[in-house]
């Protein structure tokens, strides 16, 4: 029988990889729908229709850029899970991508696409309560707020602007998904921590 701290650490990946295998799967599901994608979604599809690299590799291309900008901002909480999730999410989201269904007509892409949100939301839920780390768009944007004093969300809103922006000009798609997106994600994140027991206000701000 492995120690105690050993099967605890086993438990801990299980429950982070489990958690970004079903986020991979989420993304899909969105970007699937054509209907528009979260921000950072667009910033990593403009990449992809700017070199030709899948969504899924660029999105591993995004942060890995992410991470390097951790350096000037002076984050330093570098997790195990902050790697896995960086690499990982757009590796399951491409092996997930051919497994998806055509979607005939709008309401079938609407159905795709609240589908991804939920999954997303429950995977973010499951991986963060990994204690592993967080991901690495989540550092960023906490390292920043502490570097510039400015509240969370306002650095948060407006990171996502600027990705988002740069992302539509490299023909990332923006649509009224990415309203959905904006509006729903975070009461589903909220519910997601409080179901997998991790609720703590700062800890729903950071999600």
């Amino acid at each position: 029988m492995l120690p105690p701290m050993t099967l605890k650490t086993l438990k801990q990946l299980t429950r982070l990889m489990v958690g970004l295998y079903i986020y991979g799967w989420g993304i899909a599901l969105m970007v699937h729908a054509s209907i528009g994608i979260a921000p950072w979604d667009v910033f990593a599809q403009g990449i992809s229709v700017q070199t030709g690299l899948s969504f899924g590799i660029s999105s591993v291309v995004v942060s890995l850029l992410v991470l390097v900008s951790w350096i000037p901002v002076g984050v330093k909480a570098l997790g195990i899970g902050t790697i896995l999730n960086g690499i990982f999410i757009g590796v399951f989201c491409d092996l997930s991508m051919p497994f998806l269904p055509s979607l005939p007509n709008l309401p079938s892409q609407y159905l795709s696409f609240v589908a991804g949100i939920v999954v997303v939301a429950f995977a973010t839920g499951l991986y963060i309560s990994s204690n592993l780390g967080s991901g690495p768009r989540d550092g960023l944007m906490v390292g920043l707020s502490r570097r510039m004093g400015r509240p969370l969300w306002i650095i948060r809103t407006a990171v996502e602007a600027t990705v988002l922006l740069i992302g539509w000009l490299m023909g990332g798609q923006v649509g009224f998904g990415t309203i959905i997106f904006a509006v729903a994600i975070g009461p589903l994140m909220q519910a997601s921590l409080k179901f997998f027991k991790y609720p703590t206000k700062r800890d729903v701000e950071l999600a």
